[in-house]
């Protein structure tokens, strides 16, 4: 079984969890965080160096880094069939996976900080770091147009790895345009069953009734 560290507000620990649920596979989560003050541990450092979540242990294998652990999941058996089945397939799967790593996650950590701030609190740079998010969620929109999935034509861990982080962006109170078709496929993901339970909106809705 499965063994998640990271908590679950986690957006990178979300992946990670979304993927899991997806597929019905056992596994357990524990919270762990800097708010729990154990990612500093000796014991937590053997495992992952960086002192970040999530870490993923399956039996004596340990693996860190969210989308390293997607891919290696996706690896199984059982998570195949979210993955590209050639080479060429699977290129078409992780592009949108690097492409998350390097060109959204910048402005999308820079927003995700300064939106929390007063204006004048912000870095000088938050403007155009906010400009360059928006620039890389409409290359995602424009891929989407025609589109359910970003890849394959059905959801994959390009879907998996981008929807936590992409609805948090646009979530933010930022200066953005519409962008129809980002918004229409995240709409669509965020209603799986698979997504709540892995965000926490399963059980939020669960408490409202």
């Amino acid at each position: 079984m499965y063994k998640l560290l990271g908590r679950q507000t986690s957006g990178n620990v979300q992946k990670v969890l979304f993927m899991l649920e997806e597929m019905g596979a056992p596994y357990a989560r524990e919270d762990y965080g800097r708010q729990f003050e154990n990612t500093q541990t000796a014991e937590y450092k053997a495992l992952n160096p960086t002192s970040k979540v999530p870490t993923l242990t399956d039996g004596e294998t340990v693996v860190w880094e969210s989308n390293t652990i997607l891919r290696y999941i996706a690896a199984s058996p059982e998570g195949q069939p979210l993955h590209g089945a050639s080479p060429a397939e699977k290129t078409e799967v992780e592009r949108w996976m690097d492409f998350l790593l390097a060109a959204v996650n910048p402005g999308y950590l820079a927003a995700f900080k300064g939106t929390k701030l007063p204006s004048e609190e912000r870095g000088a740079a938050f403007d155009a770091q906010v400009k360059d998010l928006v620039a890389q969620l409409k290359i995602m929109d424009g891929h989407l147009a025609g589109r359910d999935f970003f890849a394959l034509g059905r959801l994959t861990i390009a879907d998996i790895a981008c929807a936590p982080i992409v609805k948090r962006c646009l979530d933010f109170d930022i200066d953005r345009p519409t962008l129809p078709e980002l918004e229409r496929w995240i709409a669509s993901v965020a209603a799986r069953p698979a997504f709540k339970a892995a965000t926490g909106a399963a059980a939020a809705a669960t408490k409202v009734a």
